[in-house]
């Protein structure tokens, strides 16, 4: 039987909520550490927003116009518990026309509310969950609207041969879970891994993968995930944070130079 995005991620939390899921850090060097549960707990309640708060319906389209970052993470899976697309929108790229949701940062805010959506959501990205400085007409402040919504969400019966991603093409969310799937096994993660992802401060959530395999892979293992910041100008930095937080396995494209003598392999890029 098809498995949907939704079904991978339930599988995870169920079988051990407290572990970790996500790290993060920003390019200050602030670090947020999220569990399984409490990722869950943003996922429930984002979406329990776009159901209940902007009426989002299985099949519309959702526009993560975000850097790869724990809250943009959480949008993603959120969209495949309700049954929405999501849609990636890549480097320097406008903000696709007439979604339902357009979720967004501060820059992109006036081009979101240009771009025909039902609904434009901001989000300051900031590691204390502080609001956005200012907030247009129109658009909702995510770090405001979602604590009032509910901790619980049983995701949608969703169709698995739906589509459930815009990223260059259409994928379903049979798809996106097989494929996750087989990038696991090709990959060889293990429970025992951790996956490092080192990105610019910006890049856009399309580094994730055409098919999300980076978020999806480590779900399918039961591996935790590490996103940092990556400065080419100070490479040995990024490694001895990897190390601190034992990564084991890297998962976007870096110079083979940096990683010469790391305790980590490559396993691909996005």
């Amino acid at each position: 039987m098809s498995e949907t995005p939704a079904q991978l991620w339930r599988a995870l939390v169920s079988a051990d909520p407290s572990r970790p899921f996500v790290t993060h850090y920003d390019a200050s060097g602030g670090r947020v550490e999220l569990s399984r549960a409490t990722f869950d707990n943003w996922v429930s309640k984002t979406s329990n927003m776009l159901v209940d708060g902007l009426g989002v319906q299985p099949g519309d389209r959702v526009v993560i116009a975000l850097p790869v970052h724990w809250q943009s993470l959480a949008w993603l899976v959120s969209c495949w518990s309700v049954g929405a697309v999501a849609e990636f929108v890549p480097d320097s790229a406008d903000i696709p026309a007439d979604a339902q949701v357009v979720v967004t940062g501060a820059g992109l805010l006036e081009r979101a509310l240009d771009s025909g959506a039902d609904e434009v959501v901001g989000t300051s990205l900031h590691p204390l969950g502080l609001p956005l400085a200012e907030v247009p007409p129109m658009v909702l402040d995510y770090s405001v609207e979602v604590r009032g919504y509910g901790d619980h969400f049983s995701a949608f019966p969703v169709d698995p041969e739906e589509p459930a991603l815009r990223s260059g093409g259409v994928a379903t969310g049979a798809a996106l879970a097989a494929g996750g799937r087989e990038r696991a096994a090709a990959w060889g993660l293990t429970g025992d891994d951790r996956l490092g992802l080192f990105l610019e401060p910006d890049a856009p959530m399309s580094r994730l993968g055409a098919g999300a395999e980076l978020l999806l892979a480590p779900i399918a293992a039961g591996v935790p995930i590490v996103v940092t910041p990556f400065d080419p100008g100070a490479p040995r930095e990024v490694v001895e944070r990897a190390g601190m937080e034992k990564v084991t396995v890297v998962g976007t494209a870096v110079d083979a130079d940096v990683l010469a003598g790391a305790p980590f392999r490559s396993v691909g890029s996005a």
